[in-house]
Parts: structure tokens; C-alpha cells; sequence
């Protein structure tokens, strides 16, 4: 993606879903800039539907920007009813545990991917809600950010990342990562939007 307008001209169509996410441990001198892209892909989109995972951090500032009247382009995804409702008053909010669920669902079969306790997945479609089972649902929800739940809930068509670039690709963001490289969904990370920002 060469620049931010380029993005705009390609991505800005009805229909359009993309994903912001990230680290909850920001550096200081990284929060503004989130914050100004999140204003910029607000004031300077029409059609885009922005997508996040409601988390402390990356995900929070990313939502900055569409407080108040651009509300209704921004999209939350959580593990459970009521995680941070604080932070996404006035958002669409999408709930892992609105979907139905078995071991065969796109869902579960991609979120085991590259993971090696499967045993979390089992429990939680199971029924099972405890510690284990928890660590499924964010996971899950990491991949239904991606994915979507066709028809209601369509896939994301892009994805901004603000990783850790001293250990890229770790932890959920990693994760969802993965999810969008095996389902070919492009996306950047802070290496190049920091440049639409300057």
C-alpha cells in the first residue's frame, strides 16, 4: 500500500470492512500518531465499516477518532457480553457469544491453526467457561474479526496492525495476523502507516 490515499481510492466502497488492531502495550510516542490515523481514516472515509477488538491499548485509540457522528462506522468484536462496554458506548458491538458454534465452524478449524493447546477450542464449544475456556474466546474472537460470520457478518477486506516490531507477529495480534495471511486478507503494520501520519 503505497499511501493513504491510495488506500482511500481502493478501499472506500460500500461494503467495505476493515480491521484495527493491535498491542495493549503502546509506546508513549506511538499513541498520537494511532490516534491521528484513526481521525484521518474518520474524516477522510465515506464507505469503510472499521472493525476492532475492543481491547485496552492499540485497540482503544484506534477508536478515537469515531466517537460521536461517525459512531456508526465502527465496529466492536468481543469474548463475552459486557467486556469494556465503557469503551464501546455508541459502537455496533459484535459478540463471539451471538455465534453458534461447533467444532466443524470455520471459526474454530481456523483459530486452531498454528495453536498448540487445541484443548481450550474443545472446551469452550463444549460450554465450558473458565480460565481455559476464556483464553478460546479471545482467540475466537480474534478470528472472527478476520473472518466474519457470513452473511450478517461479513470478513474484513484489509487490516492495520500496530505490533511490537522488536517481536513481530506475538500473541493475539500475531494470531490474527496469521488468520488474515491464510485467508489472504492484505494487510499493513506500523512500519507503513506511520507514514500516512507525517
Amino acid at each position: 500500500m503505497k499511501d493513504f490515499q491510495h488506500f482511500v481510492n481502493y478501499y472506500d466502497k460500500p461494503g467495505s470492512i476493515v480491521l484495527l488492531e493491535g498491542k495493549r502495550t503502546v509506546l508513549d510516542a506511538d499513541k498520537p500518531k494511532i490516534i491521528k490515523l484513526s481521525q484521518l481514516l474518520s474524516s477522510k472515509t465515506k464507505h469503510i465499516t472499521f472493525r476492532s477488538g475492543n481491547a485496552s491499548g492499540a485497540d482503544n485509540y484506534f477508536s478515537k477518532g469515531f466517537s460521536g457522528v461517525n459512531a456508526k462506522r465502527f465496529e466492536v468484536v468481543v469474548p463475552y457480553s459486557g467486556h469494556r462496554s465503557y469503551d464501546s458506548e455508541g459502537f455496533r458491538v459484535i459478540n463471539i457469544e451471538d455465534i453458534p458454534l461447533t467444532n466443524d465452524s470455520p471459526l474454530v478449524v481456523q483459530s486452531k491453526v498454528n495453536r498448540r493447546n487445541l484443548r481450550i477450542f474443545d472446551a469452550y464449544v463444549a460450554g465450558e467457561r473458565n480460565t481455559m475456556a476464556y483464553k478460546a474466546a479471545y482467540l475466537l474472537r480474534d478470528t472472527l474479526k478476520v473472518l466474519g460470520h457470513p452473511p450478517k457478518i461479513p470478513g474484513a477486506n484489509f487490516a492495520i496492525f500496530y505490533d511490537d516490531v522488536q517481536n513481530p507477529g506475538s500473541g493475539g495480534t500475531g494470531h490474527t495476523m496469521n488468520v488474515c495471511w491464510n485467508n489472504l486478507v492484505p494487510f499493513v503494520n506500523q512500519v507503513v502507516w506511520f507514514n500516512w501520519v507525517k
